[in-house]
């Protein structure tokens, strides 16, 4: 039997089935990306090892982490977990590991789409790049 690295109860495999739905959500059936992504992490077990970083690389995505002890990305990071703990996942069903790997597209999309960010003057991240993109062109 081998060990399972794993961060809050998640494990370096449930990592790996994370990045394949994701990839998969955005991009259809591929085996690879047509171009490379970030793969932003923390520095948690499961997103450091070997076997997750390496499969990274093979679909195309670059793992990168958090600098560690960097309170600015800690900060980002941390409030980020805990609006998706506080608005999705609390109210979620979650009978297991597999259940919230499955919802954590539509609860992404969500966030970005339609939930108010008081630092984005309560506007989506997807709103909020669009209005910012228009003013630019118009020159406002």
């Amino acid at each position: 039997m081998g060990f399972v690295a794993t961060t809050a109860g998640i494990s370096a495999e449930d990592v790996r089935d994370l990045m394949t739905a994701t990839v998969e959500h955005r991009f259809g059936r591929v085996n690879r990306l047509p171009s490379t992504i970030e793969w932003l992490t923390d520095n948690g077990s499961c997103y450091t090892a070997r076997q997750t970083r390496r499969f990274a690389r093979e679909i195309n995505l670059r793992p990168r982490t958090t600098p560690i002890e960097s309170p600015q990305s800690n900060g980002m990071a941390e409030a980020f977990v805990r609006t998706m703990k506080r608005d999705y996942v609390r109210v979620a069903e979650k009978p297991n590991a597999r259940a919230v790997i499955n919802q954590l597209p539509s609860w992404f999309h969500h966030y970005n789409t339609v939930h108010p960010h008081r630092a984005l003057g309560y506007l989506a991240p997807r709103e909020y790049i669009t209005q910012s993109t228009s003013e630019e062109l118009s020159g406002n």
